[in-house]
């Protein structure tokens, strides 16, 4: 284990004097005062994310971070304003500050819920935005509007970005996404700041994170700035909530495949939350894997623990969250093999504001681990196991100065070690057990100080590498916004990204057990992409916006498998490359009633290995999704969703033939063999599957009962039953659907 005995004091002395040389000549006596802050529910003192803060008679505004906090620098001293404050589902409030020259003026602000039964949802990115945010391609989404969404048989975050425009799955039985034409392997998931290597349940059937323990989610679909790296395509950045700062209070709820509860409450320096839930009944997933034995357990079980110190000018806060997810499939017929595999997350942030300058910086040090194993037992299913464990320590500093441009830098150092045994058809055997330390340096500069456009142009320097073989030692990124006509905007992105860590991934597998992690083997280059992104953004209304999109990823020395093993010497893995290039488009109207959501894209998508091209899996020319979400009042909510998909590539049975398999004279008594049928493949994913669409509705009731909140939802997926073909049985060429019609229900208390 590699040791982190880094000295902090000197990192972190080293960027605050780079800081303050950078910004010496804009501290001159200028008339301009800063005002920042958080924002929190009134009842719980939870963070509120993406909340609006507006000067009243200025153009000076700016929405909440994920987190609640918001910084404005650059304010005209000498004046009080009366400061808006507003976000959907809470009463607005105003309140008046003094602005004072070179001054910080420090607040926590509290919005009360409204008592008027409206729909208290976020629609995606639903903010007063400002005209020169540098946001192209990213996605802020308050975690009640994915609960507000159809759920089928549980409330899933990753199934909910299916809504969004570029993001691709492979049908109802599974929650693993895809993004803009690239494998699920190269998105990158956070849970506070900790990457989660294996995130999902049940065979990837659903996700390991519960919605019960999120606040907010931001969601990068491409052209993510130089903080976030080390995968390929996509960043999902999951924070937590903090629990109930001003009284204890408990949830219960039960649905067709879990129970799960949740407890809260404040402590004497700050608050808790607590969350659990386990599966209940296998029965309901044998739907998902068309009628199969299915003998799942699994569990997740999260808390967090939260110090907050306010002073008049400053804001620090800590907490320790933990994070533990676990599944078993153990069949009692020895001739099935057993499955098992966890993760186990553990971190702790300090987030500090500095006195009397306008910079606030972050420090984490975490581990994350994944442990995955397939046990054959008599089967002829083949052994796999993997292990990862990675400690990461990081922090990064934000300066924004009188001009509100800001300077962004950090650093990140991480020890990863892998193991990996896996055996593939061919009884070609892969052992890797592999150790490496990474470190790297990033920073970026977001020129926001014309009202028009607005630049973030970063990079990032990989010091240190996993493989032995580097990749691009600096990965530069832009992003620009213009305004160029009232209410139309301009957005372009450019950058390079970097992967080190890769999975053995098998394009023939239809359900996928667990992707194994492995560092880049020292015969391989770290894969590169490319992405150019260009977008136009059209929000005229209040209640109304359209944004279109297209963009080009180039994917270069991607691993990819060996199928062609055969001995323990052959590579595990072979270089390939790949393209992605396609349209996005979405369409958001919204009132106290109606909430309206379209998004279309066309894309293509393209890989090749060994010299051949190929459409991966996942790529689909035209996908269109649309949801309806109405408030009746008293507390009814209803929701409608349908969802249209060309068809899949597959690869194509051409025939069978008898194929002589030698028996085990020990086992058989037999020296003769016995002919069995051989399925003989055409040219990978060369085939289409018919068109995939389906219609999902959910309707939900809120009431009070005492001292207690219930919530009663009934869902119906599928609801006409569409047959929505899976894949086609090798070895019988027979066809397997994915779920038919299927109606579930939740019930939830409060107290």
């Amino acid at each position: 284990m590699y040791s982190f005995q880094l000295q902090n004091k000197k990192f972190h002395s080293l960027f605050f004097f780079v800081l303050l040389t950078i910004f010496s000549t804009e501290i001159n006596s200028q008339q301009t005062g800063t005002f920042r802050g958080s924002v929190l529910d009134s009842l719980s003192g939870e963070a509120l994310p993406f909340t609006n803060i507006l000067l009243e008679k200025t153009a000076i505004g700016v929405s909440t971070d994920a987190k609640g906090y918001f910084v404005i620098t650059g304010i005209p001293a000498y004046q009080t304003y009366s400061v808006r404050v507003s976000f959907m589902g809470y009463a607005t409030k105003i309140l008046n500050i003094k602005i004072r020259p070179d001054e910080i003026t420090q607040v926590q602000i509290f919005l009360s819920p409204s008592n008027i039964q409206l729909q208290d949802i976020e629609k995606i990115g639903e903010r007063n935005k400002q005209p020169n945010e540098t946001d192209i391609g990213l996605q802020k989404i308050d975690i009640r509007k994915i609960e507000s969404l159809p759920k089928g048989v549980e409330t899933d975050i990753f199934r909910s970005l299916q809504f969004i425009p570029g993001v691709q799955s492979t049908g109802d039985v599974s929650a693993r996404y895809y993004v803009r034409g690239s494998s699920s392997n190269q998105n990158l998931i956070l849970y506070n700041g900790v990457t989660i290597y294996n995130p999902y349940h049940a065979l990837g059937l659903f996700s390991v994170i519960d919605p019960e323990i999120i606040n907010s989610l931001e969601f990068y679909k491409g052209g993510f700035p130089s903080e976030y790296g080390g995968k390929l395509s996509s960043v999902l950045n999951l924070i937590s909530k903090d629990g109930n700062r001003n009284r204890y209070s408990g949830s219960a709820s039960i649905s067709f495949l879990t129970a799960k509860a949740s407890f809260e409450g404040p402590l004497p320096f700050g608050s808790f939350i607590i969350t659990g839930r386990k599966s209940l009944f296998s029965d309901v997933l044998k739907n998902f894997l068309n009628y199969k034995n299915a003998p799942f357990e699994f569990h997740d079980l999260a808390f967090k623990l939260n110090y907050t110190s306010t002073k008049t000018k400053t804001l620090t806060r800590f907490n320790v969250h933990g994070f533990n997810s676990a599944d078993k499939l153990i069949n009692d017929n020895k001739n099935n093999a057993d499955y098992k595999w966890s993760n186990n997350i553990y971190g702790a942030n300090l987030f500090q504001e500095w006195e009397n300058i306008p910079l606030y910086s972050q420090s984490s040090l975490s581990l994350s681990s994944f442990n995955g194993e397939v046990i054959p037992k008599e089967s002829i299913t083949k052994p796999r196991k993997n292990i990862v464990n990675d400690i990461t320590l990081k922090s990064d500093f934000t300066y924004i100065n009188q001009n509100r441009n800001e300077v962004h830098v950090g650093y990140n150092l991480t020890s990863i070690e892998t193991e990996l045994y896996f055996e593939n058809l061919q009884s070609g055997i892969t052992n890797i057990k592999d150790k490496a330390l990474q470190f790297v340096l990033y920073g970026k500069y977001k020129f926001l100080q014309w009202e028009s456009f607005g630049a973030d142009v970063g990079t990032r320097l990989n010091v240190l590498t996993l493989s032995r073989q580097r990749g691009s030692i600096v990965e530069p990124r832009v992003s620009l916004t213009y305004n160029f006509l009232p209410n139309l905007i301009l957005k372009g992105a450019w950058g390079v990204y970097t992967q080190e860590l890769i999975t053995l991934t098998n394009e023939n597998e239809v359900i996928s057990i667990f992707e194994p992690w492995v560092i880049t083997p020292d015969y391989l280059k770290p894969s590169e992409a490319i992405h150019y992104v260009l977008g136009l953004e059209f929000m005229s209304l209040s209640n109304f916006n359209f944004t279109v999109e297209v963009y080009y990823k180039l994917l270069k020395n991607t691993a990819e498998q060996n199928d062609k093993k055969a001995n323990s010497s052959d590579a595990d893995f072979i270089p390939g490359k790949g393209e992605s290039y396609g349209s996005e488009f979405m369409f958001n109207y919204q009132t106290h009633i109606l909430q309206a959501t379209a998004s279309y894209s066309l894309s293509w998508a393209y890989k090749e290995i060994d010299g051949w091209i190929s459409y991966p899996k996942y790529d689909s020319r035209h996908s269109l999704n649309l949801n309806l979400t109405f408030n009746f009042g008293k507390g009814w909510e209803s929701s409608v969703s349908w969802f249209f998909n060309s068809g899949l590539p597959f690869t194509q049975i051409i025939g069978y033939y008898d194929k002589l398999y030698v028996n085990d004279l020990f086992n058989t008594g037999s020296l003769f063999g016995s002919y069995n049928p051989f399925t003989v493949l055409g040219d990978r994913n060369l085939g289409r599957l018919p068109t995939y669409h389906r219609l999902d509705l959910n309707i939900t009731k809120k009431f009070e009962l005492d001292i207690f909140r219930i919530l009663l939802s009934l869902d119906i997926l599928n609801v006409y039953d569409r047959k929505n073909i899976f894949y086609f049985d090798r070895k019988t060429g027979g066809r397997v659907n994915m779920l038919p019609i299927l109606p579930t229900a939740t019930i939830r208390i409060e107290i």
